[in-house]
């Protein structure tokens, strides 16, 4: 029931109260993010190992953000509406955004939950429980099967890339972009042409 009532309440909220909404979350994130680094991380040095460059896993981030979304899109047609429905919340979330107004949205996103759960809970705790927080925090998805196995699986895939990469939050901060990115346009294209409109995707 609590978690009808608060999918009720983001429904009732403007496209520009849900964006507000997503950055305020994101802010807490960074918050939590930057306190828990120094617990972590007790060298700068340590820290900013996180960040070196390597382009093979940068490439492998990009391949498997676009093979995700190719698989994505390729189910919205398969599956039925209701397997991919939030109940709106991301169509009208992204419908009214300019491209660079995604953009800048997805990259907030991309860094900030990618250096939380990965570079600080991941490091500090593993993969499972990574993943598992990770789920929790998107807690408007729980009430959807469907939407809550995609959330664990592509947290996941974000963890295993990670870690084979030998803890790089780019590759993963990359990938979690381009999923986000694309599925963004994907469903603001959907709610212009409603032929194509076959669902809500998570971010």
């Amino acid at each position: 029931m609590k978690l009808n009532r608060q999918a009720e309440l983001a429904k009732q909220l403007t496209g520009k109260e849900l964006l507000l909404s997503v950055f305020l979350t994101q802010a807490v994130l960074l918050i939590l993010a930057v306190i828990l680094s120094f617990v972590v991380y007790r060298h700068l040095q340590s820290f900013f190992s996180l960040f070196r460059w390597d382009p093979k896993w940068l490439f492998v981030a990009i391949i498997c953000g676009v093979l995700v979304v190719s698989l994505d899109v390729l189910l919205m047609k398969l599956l039925p509406n209701h397997f991919y429905s939030d109940g709106g919340i991301n169509e009208k979330l992204f419908s009214n955004l300019s491209i660079f107004q995604i953009t800048i949205l997805v990259l907030v996103i991309a860094i900030v939950e990618e250096w939380l759960f990965r570079g600080v809970v991941q490091v500090k705790l593993g993969l499972i429980p990574s993943c598992i927080i990770f789920a929790l925090v998107h807690f408007r998805y729980w009430a959807h099967w469907y939407l809550i196995i995609n959330v664990v699986i592509l947290s996941f895939l974000f963890g295993i890339i990670f870690e084979l990469s030998g803890q790089q939050l780019l590759p993963v901060i990359v990938m979690h972009f381009i999923i986000d990115f694309l599925l963004g346009l994907y469903i603001k294209r959907s709610s212009q042409i409603p032929s194509l409109k076959e669902g809500d995707k998570n971010v």
